[in-house]
Order: C-alpha cells, then structure tokens, then sequence
C-alpha cells in the first residue's frame, strides 16, 4: 500500500473522507479532490471542472486507482453524481493504465433502486447531458428524483463499461458501491427531520447495523475494490446497506 497512490473524489467529508483516511492509514498516498479542503479543488457539476479535475491529477503522474465518490447535493444531481463521475472515471483511465494493479470504484446508492424516467436513463447512456438536465429541469417530479435517476444511470454505465477492452481488457476492475442511508453531512437533511428520518428508514429498513450506518462500513469495502487483492470482480453494483436492498427486492431476480 505505501507504493500506490490513490485518487478519491468526494474526499472532504463524508464516506469519501472516511475511505481517505482508511486507506493512509495503510500507507497509500492519497490525492483528494473536492470542492473546498483537499489537494485539488473542483466542481464535478461543470465541464471546466471536470477537465480540470483530470488535468491537475495528470500532472501529478500515475495513480493506482481512481474512487468516484463525490455525490449527494440537493443541486446539479445529474451533473455531479453521473456526468461528473463518468467524467472523472474515463479521464482518469489512462493514468491507470500504467498501474501494475489499476482499479476503479464508483459509488452509487440504494437510491438507484426507485423507479427512473427511461428518457432521462437513455439521455445518460448516450452521454447527452444538455437532453438529460433539460428534461429534469422541467419537471418538478424528476427533479425530486433526480438523485436517484442519477445513481441509477450510473450502475447502468459500470454494467456496460466494466467488461469491455477499455476496462477489463486492460486489467482494470470497475465496480460500484451503493450506500444505504448513512451518517454523513449529506444525509443531513434526513437524519435532522424526525418525520423524514422515520419515513426513510420505513422505507428502506436497514436490518444489520441499524439506521443510519457508518461511512467507514462503506470504506472498507471500497478499500478492498480498489486494492491489488480485488483480481476477480468487476462490472458489480454491490449494496453496502444494512440489507435494504435484500429487504426491498427480496429473490424476485432468482426466481423462475
């Protein structure tokens, strides 16, 4: 671990700080890119902070893995969580090319389990973000949802990247890590509301660990993701919630 080098998104506050801290304690180099305290301050929601985000960490010269997890704001739900992440990642990925043992972790959401507008899913597959944002902007009910389509759209993109020759042909493992509601600053909104709080957690019950989780449970896996040990996953959306997602969808995928 003291020979690689990671670059972590998200990485201020929240679970994006918590895996920062996981993975110096281990003797990784981290470079830590958020909007306000870190190494390279830049807003995801834009395409000039996109661009400069991959320019500063090229500068820096090669990483060993890239963790997108910059998220959450009630604001830019689509421009941050999906073109930004997706933006990161691809931008990022010739840097990793030249790891010994490249990896790639995003992290998505139990979120991304609601219903989705296919219209705004299939703007985000074709990379059109002007479509995708025009058609949130006008509905007020999208707009609600946009978090969740955003993640959602996301686990998508890692589904169909992963196996192709530009990640896996390369030997770079991209997973996804989806969050339950956990104690974070941007999960504030909920946790602070009494009615909110209940409301979400009837919802989405998380029945190991309780309501709300910690972001250093979701660290460590994110940490195993992305280490040299990970030889053999790759194109998984795995649901670090408490079992929310077993609770929710129950065996409906492996019935008959």
């Amino acid at each position: 671990m003291s020979e690689r080098t990671y670059v972590v998104t998200g990485s201020a506050s929240g679970i994006g700080a918590s895996t920062a801290s996981i993975l110096r304690d281990l003797g990784a180099t981290i470079i830590g890119c958020d909007l306000n305290d870190a190494d390279i301050i830049a807003d995801l929601s834009t395409p000039a902070g996109r661009e400069s985000l991959v320019a500063e960490v090229t500068k820096g010269g090669p990483i060993d893995a890239v963790l997108a997890v910059a998220g959450g704001g009630r604001t830019g739900l689509l421009e941050t969580n999906y073109f930004g992440t997706v933006a990161t990642l691809e931008g990022l990925r010739p840097l990793l090319a030249r790891s010994r043992a490249p990896r790639a972790v995003a992290v998505s959401s139990t979120s991304s389990l609601a219903p989705a507008d296919s219209r705004v899913l299939q703007a985000c597959a074709a990379g059109d973000e002007a479509v995708a944002t025009a058609l949130v902007a006008a509905d007020p009910t999208l707009r609600e949802a946009a978090y969740g389509i955003a993640k959602r759209a996301l686990n998508g993109w890692v589904r169909r990247a992963a196996p192709t020759p530009d990640w896996a042909g390369a030997g770079i493992p991209l997973n996804a890590v989806a969050p339950g509601v956990v104690d974070t600053p941007a999960a504030a909104w909920i946790l602070n509301d009494d009615a909110v709080r209940a409301a979400v957690e009837a919802a989405a019950p998380q029945p190991l660990g309780g309501f709300p989780g910690r972001p250093e449970w979701v660290g460590q896996l994110i940490g195993w993701l992305a280490g040299p040990e990970n030889r053999f996953v790759t194109g998984q959306v795995i649901f670090a919630d408490g079992g929310a997602e077993a609770a929710l969808l129950g065996d409906r995928q492996w019935q008959g």
